[in-house]
């Protein structure tokens, strides 16, 4: 099984000058932290306006400070919003080529439609036509990645003429497609589509194995790609934090990992925010004991299990690795987490958790493709060849469109308007007319 770390950028309230320089700043010391300990994926975060629970907004900006610091970890995003009111499809092919280049071909795309009201509605998308949205645009997106030139699109959610979307990345045809799932639905739905599933919900073993079992049973028998290649890999998420003794692991990281729970719930199920005054800390903390205590039986289910000392992390992530899951993703900086706790935490994983799983990993993943080899060729047989364009019709520079425009305006009726030649040079040259 592979680990992974979840960047989330938290930062409760109250906040000082300086702070989010501190968050950002500490949040890639651990990511090199990572890279050296061995740890195999980084996933950053793509949220907008979700004060407190996530200042993860630009995460092409965070993986690509990260491409320079790391020499092997995988730079995952974790998601990009798919929907172009958020990202148009072109400008996330050519960022995820970019960054697979100056990576050296580290990058997973995991992919997303975003849920909650705030940012939905913050980018003017609907909450009924997120799904297709994003279907439409991860198909076309991974065309743009492999397509010398792309042949242009008219859909019902974007459109753009032909062009040949520049660079490419450096591994083909694209980087690993993962979606963002929280249900046996939406994981279902990844395996239908071929792409890995990284799933952002607590399950125990037991629910893991019968979600993974599901996912794979897809996968075999009815899989029919969105992209251009297939990734049949289940992730799942889990709360972090080792300690020699499993009392102080659990007082560091309790609290944090509720508070991700909380934020969870007040950005997308139950909360009312006001944007800029709401302290979702305060309310956090101000929660009657009981919802509390409620809400830890709840967590207690699953999530909890990355959170004791070491030989516990071991028990409970080799049961996870025995129900099949491929990846473990650490929610290693949450709440009110201190720094230099997350960083004594991730070493002595490192040093006792980490070998123990490492040992086993490459005949696992052999085993792993022998037996799919037969059903990912059967899967890439259902991905639709593309098409190139038979003709590609040539882009006139503005000058020659308008010259060519007002020569045809002269064969009918008369255009009196002044040349619009000189008015691209009044645009773009700076020439202005004299009084």
């Amino acid at each position: 099984m592979k680990f992974g770390l979840f960047i989330d950028l938290q930062l409760p309230r109250p906040w000082q000058d300086g702070d989010e320089s501190r968050l950002f700043q500490e949040a890639l010391e651990q990511v090199e932290l990572a890279d050296r300990i061995g740890i195999d994926y980084v996933w950053v975060q793509e949220h907008h306006f979700l004060e407190e629970y996530s200042h993860s907004s630009a995460p092409e900006v965070f993986l690509a400070a990260c491409s320079q610091r790391t020499k092997n970890i995988r730079l995952g995003h974790g998601i990009v919003v798919m929907s172009p009111k958020f990202n148009h499809p072109a400008r996330i092919a050519e960022r995820l080529a970019t960054l697979d280049l100056i990576s050296g071909g580290r990058v997973e795309w995991g992919t997303g439609e975003s849920g909650s009201r705030i940012e939905l509605e913050g980018f003017g998308v609907d909450f009924v036509d997120k799904r297709p949205i994003w279907a439409e645009s991860v198909r076309e997106t991974a065309k743009m990645m492999c397509m010398n030139p792309y042949p242009g699109f008219q859909g019902k959610y974007f459109s753009m003429p032909h062009r040949n979307v520049v660079p490419k990345p450096l591994q083909k045809p694209h980087p690993p497609l993962w979606v963002a799932c929280s249900n046996r639905d939406s994981l279902k739905m990844a395996a239908n589509l071929g792409a890995g599933a990284l799933t952002f919900a607590f399950v125990n073993a037991e629910e893991a194995k019968f979600w993974v079992d599901e996912y794979y049973e897809t996968f075999k028998t009815n899989c029919t790609p969105i992209g251009q290649a297939v990734n049949p890999n289940v992730s799942m998420l889990t709360g972090f934090m080792c300690h020699q003794d499993p009392e102080t692991a659990l007082q560091q990281g309790m609290e944090g990992a509720q508070f991700f729970a909380f934020g969870l719930g007040h950005y997308w199920r139950d909360g009312v925010h006001v944007p800029g005054r709401t302290s979702l800390w305060d309310e956090f903390k101000n929660k009657p004991v009981s919802h509390l205590e409620k809400m830890e039986r709840e967590r207690k289910k699953a999530g909890m299990g990355g959170i004791g000392s070491p030989q516990q992390l071991i028990e409970n992530f080799r049961a996870l690795e025995a129900a099949g899951v491929d990846q473990l993703i650490f929610l290693q900086q949450s709440g009110s987490y201190r720094h230099e706790h997350i960083c004594a935490s991730m070493e002595l994983f490192g040093k006792e958790v980490l070998p123990q799983f490492k040992e086993r990993e490459e005949k696992r993943l052999q085993l792993k493709q022998q037996t799919l080899e037969p059903f990912i060729a059967a899967a890439q047989r259902n991905i639709p060849p593309l098409e190139p364009m038979p003709e590609v019709p040539p882009v006139e520079a503005y000058p020659l469109m308008w010259n060519s425009m007002s020569a045809e305006n002269l064969q009918s009726v008369p255009d009196r308007r002044p040349g619009m030649t000189a008015f691209w040079q009044m645009q773009v040259g700076g020439n202005r007319t004299k009084k």
